[in-house]
């Protein structure tokens, strides 16, 4: 497995210590992680804490430059439409996917980020149908599901 997909999957493994839906992220440049998140959206009550929003941020900081330009981002769950316009804004170049979405993934399938505008840039994007992500988002909602029937 790709070392940096694994440290995206021990970023997903925080949120899911969390109690938050196991999605992470880290972002890589000349192969260096350069940036890094995981979901906190219950922690700090926030829509836009997604994995991908973090890992965003950081790498931005860490670059001190908002272009991500040459970036790959790495994600345990394909990315939704809000993640996937910030990825295009960025300008990063590649994003690898672990798990599909299939009621809100804007990297092909429910819609594709690289069809609707600015058409200007396209980002690439490799599926890796992994069923360590899968695996930890159907343990996590079956959990959640178990908790709640008490």
């Amino acid at each position: 497995m790709d070392p940096f997909y694994e440290e995206a999957l021990k970023e997903a493994q925080k949120s899911y210590s969390l109690r938050e839906v196991p999605v992470g992220c880290v972002i890589v440049k000349d192969g260096q992680v350069i940036g890094r998140g995981h979901n906190t959206m219950e922690k700090d009550h926030d829509p836009s804490c997604h994995a991908e929003l973090h890992a965003i941020r950081d790498a931005a900081k860490s670059l001190k430059n908002w272009r991500l330009s040459g970036c790959t981002l790495y994600v345990t769950l394909e990315p939704c439409l809000m993640c996937a316009a910030a990825i295009k804004k960025s300008k990063i170049r590649k994003v690898v996917i672990g798990a599909i979405e299939p009621r809100e993934g804007a990297f092909g399938s429910v819609l594709s980020i690289n069809d609707l505008p600015p058409y200007y840039h396209h980002v690439d994007c490799v599926f890796l149908h992994d069923d360590a992500s899968q695996k930890l988002i159907k343990n996590f909602f079956k959990e959640l599901r178990n908790d709640s029937a008490i």
